[in-house]
């Protein structure tokens, strides 16, 4: 199942249009993303896997392959080191993104398959499926949903399942 992203903060939730926050960048081709750039590549991103705080609940329902994550645990966002766009441990001797934060935005997170093989240093890292802040703020290239919405989306998703980032004007077409 494919689930889309809209450029206009709406995502396509089996029929059903739910809000979503994307890049505070906006949205930008693959090929022209960057690391730091603050956008949401567009494109078709398969679900790896998802990673879930078990201290914030259960395991989730879905069909994807689930992995716990702990206080421990990061994501190098670093182009020049050899585990860029991998998780790590921390603490790390290059810069990674904590998983465990106090933020709550990663008590879910749907691993999706921007510039994973092999990743191409400097093409974007961390670009994942998560949880929406209250006000729904936009993310650093993320697709972020709402508690209910991401649970929802996870109970329908399976091998195979993606997220597509694409421009709202193409909705119409």
């Amino acid at each position: 199942m494919i689930f889309t992203a809209w450029s206009d903060g709406r995502l396509d939730l089996d029929g059903r249009l739910v809000r979503c926050a994307l890049g505070k960048g906006g949205v930008i081709a693959a090929a022209d993303k960057r690391e730091g750039d603050g956008a949401s590549p567009l494109g078709v991103w398969p679900i790896r896997r998802l990673l879930y705080r078990p201290d914030q609940g259960g395991v989730p329902a879905t069909a994807l392959p689930v992995q716990p994550i702990g206080p421990d645990d990061g994501w190098c966002d670093a182009p020049g080191d050899a585990a860029y766009n991998r998780p790590v441990t921390l603490p790390y001797p290059a810069s990674a993104e904590r998983m465990w934060r106090e933020d709550r935005v990663y008590d879910l997170v749907g691993v999706l398959a921007h510039n994973d093989d092999p990743p191409v240093p400097g093409l974007g890292s961390a670009i994942f499926l998560h949880l929406a802040r209250p006000d729904f703020a936009p993310t650093e290239g993320c697709v972020a949903l709402a508690r209910p919405d991401l649970e929802a989306l996870l109970r329908l998703a399976g091998p195979g399942s993606a997220i597509a980032i694409r421009r709202a004007e193409e909705r119409s077409a």
